[in-house]
C-alpha cells in the first residue's frame, strides 16, 4: 500500500498601496507568476518557512501576522498534489542587492486587476484564489497552528 504524501507549502499574500508583491518564475520550462512561496522544510515551522521564502525569493523581510488559507491542489502534469498555506502579514524591509532564489527571473507589484488579466501566467490557480481570499478579508490567528510538539 501506498502512503500520499502532500508537497507541502507556503505563500506569503504581501499588498502595499492596493498592489500585489509577485515572483516571475520559470517552471517546467515557461514563465509564471507566483506568489513569494515554497516548500516547507524539514524542522521548520510554517511561519518561519513563508517567512524564508519571501526573502529568499524578493528580497523582502515579511512578517507573518494571519493565515489567509488553507488550500489543496492537484498538478495533473506531475500527479503531485500541494497543500499550501497562505500568509497575509507586514512588511519590514528589503534586502537591496541580495541575491534571489535561481529561479527566480522578476519581481513585480500587480494590482488584482492586472495579476487577473496575466492569468495565463499563473503558475497555479492558487494565485488568484489567494488574493481573491484576502481582499474579502479572510485570515485567522496564528493560533489556529499547531505547535511542534516533537
Amino acid at each position: 500500500m501506498s502512503v500520499w504524501k502532500p508537497s507541502v507549502t507556503v505563500a506569503a499574500v504581501i499588498e502595499r498601496d492596493a498592489r500585489f508583491l509577485l515572483v516571475e518564475e520559470v517552471a517546467d520550462g515557461r514563465r509564471v507568476l507566483n506568489q513569494p512561496a515554497g516548500h516547507l522544510d524539514p524542522g521548520e515551522s510554517l511561519v518561519a518557512a513563508c517567512a524564508r521564502e519571501a526573502l529568499e525569493e524578493s528580497a523582502h523581510r515579511f512578517s507573518p501576522e494571519a493565515l489567509v488559507g488553507i488550500y489543496r491542489w492537484t498538478y495533473p502534469q506531475r500527479d503531485v498534489t500541494f497543500l499550501r498555506f497562505a500568509f497575509r502579514g507586514r512588511l519590514e524591509g528589503i534586502e537591496a542587492g541580495r541575491a534571489l532564489d535561481p529561479e527566480i527571473v522578476g519581481v513585480h507589484w500587480l494590482s488584482a486587476e492586472d495579476l487577473a488579466a496575466r492569468s495565463a501566467m499563473h503558475r497555479s490557480p492558487l494565485v488568484m484564489r489567494c488574493v481573491a481570499d484576502y481582499l474579502a478579508g479572510r485570515h485567522f490567528p496564528l493560533e489556529i497552528l499547531s505547535r511542534d510538539f516533537s
